[in-house]
């Protein structure tokens, strides 16, 4: 971890996506740092070798884990009231596998039917994947600049174009900046609702959940919903071009 700190962004990056709590898989509780290890592994979801034999997966012959840290506790007696506790003696390594290394059923996020959209094939023609992962209550999908990678936990079309537009973004800007920053979320959630509606589909049934979105980070800025639109409207305006002209 302190190698891929030296060499760049890769940290800073892990510690903002393995934020996203997944409550429905083994790692929902896993702590940050194992987390980061996850995303350092280059996956979304990793378990034991018997976690994966539960949702019938198996690993794939030859495949390679990596480790997390796991507590390791001990069984002490209680000399007074002869009961047993246990009693936290340390950490030790467990090895883990990458859903990527597995083959068996389906998991319940694998079955996202992904929109099937015209844009689909810009997002192939950048070079970046999109894939289904699992989700929740707080986060429907991200798009990574290091990995190219826009990952979906929902099978609206608008979490698509939010992502697809941040990819659009960086090409207009050269780098995005770490984390979640006011500008690059008002930016991709407006040119999503534009490109709901140039693609025929119903932004409607989104705005609510849009403005509240621009009105919170607009509140990090200390200014208005409106003063926000306002100020990203001409980079909305070369977003949308460089995805329509394509």
């Amino acid at each position: 971890m302190i190698e891929e700190f030296k060499e760049g962004s890769k940290i800073p990056e892990a510690i903002a996506y393995s934020s996203f709590p997944i409550p429905n898989i083994p790692s929902g509780s896993w702590s940050l740092m194992n987390h980061i290890l996850m995303y350092l592994a280059g996956t979304n979801d990793a378990r034991g070798y018997r976690q994966w034999k539960l949702v019938h997966r198996f690993v794939k012959k030859g495949s390679k884990s990596f480790d997390i840290l796991v507590p390791k506790f001990k069984k002490l007696k209680d000399e007074k009231s002869d009961e047993e506790r246990s009693v936290l003696t340390g950490f030790m390594c467990a090895p883990v596998f990458r859903v990527e290394d597995t083959d068996g059923e389906p998991l319940d996020y694998e079955n996202i039917s992904l929109p099937e959209l015209p844009l689909l094939d810009l997002a192939k023609e950048w070079n970046i994947s999109v894939t289904a992962v699992p989700g929740n209550y707080r986060y429907y999908g991200y798009y990574s600049p290091t990995k190219n990678v826009i990952a979906l936990a929902t099978p609206e079309e608008k979490t698509f174009f939010h992502e697809l537009s941040h990819a659009a973004h960086e090409k207009i800007i050269g780098k995005l900046k770490n984390g979640q920053d006011p500008i690059q979320e008002i930016v991709a959630e407006l040119s999503a609702q534009a490109l709901c509606r140039i693609v025929g589909k119903d932004g409607d049934k989104y705005f609510g959940n849009t403005y509240r979105y621009i009105e919170l980070y607009a509140s990090e800025m200390k200014i208005t919903p409106h003063s926000a639109v306002l100020k990203v409207l001409t980079d909305v305006e070369k977003v949308l071009a460089i995805i329509l002209n394509k």
